[in-house]
């Protein structure tokens, strides 16, 4: 039988922006939308969502005079990254 997949994982930029914090300590915004190719402001609004799920943490530092907004994959995120993997393995298998 079919796993519902979580409807807020299932969105293309949320899940690249999970799937490249999945296997890094730690990403900044430049990296993520560098591999992503997202525009700045679709990046930050995808980035919001997750952290207010509780799926990723958000720090915002300065780097010299410049911002940077540090990303982090929550314990919750990896739960929930897991169980969308497995219910997406469903569909496959």
């Amino acid at each position: 039988m079919f796993k519902e997949l979580n409807p807020l994982l299932h969105s293309q930029l949320r899940l690249a922006i999970m799937s490249l914090l999945i296997s890094v300590e730690e990403a900044d915004f430049v990296y993520l939308k560098d591999e992503t190719g997202a525009t700045s402001g679709n990046l930050s609004v995808q980035i919001e969502k997750l952290s207010e799920a509780g799926y990723i943490s958000v720090t915002k530092t300065f780097k010299g005079k410049m911002p940077r907004t540090i990303c982090r994959i929550a314990p919750k995120g990896v739960t929930a990254f897991d169980e969308y993997v497995k219910a997406l393995q469903t569909y496959i298998t």
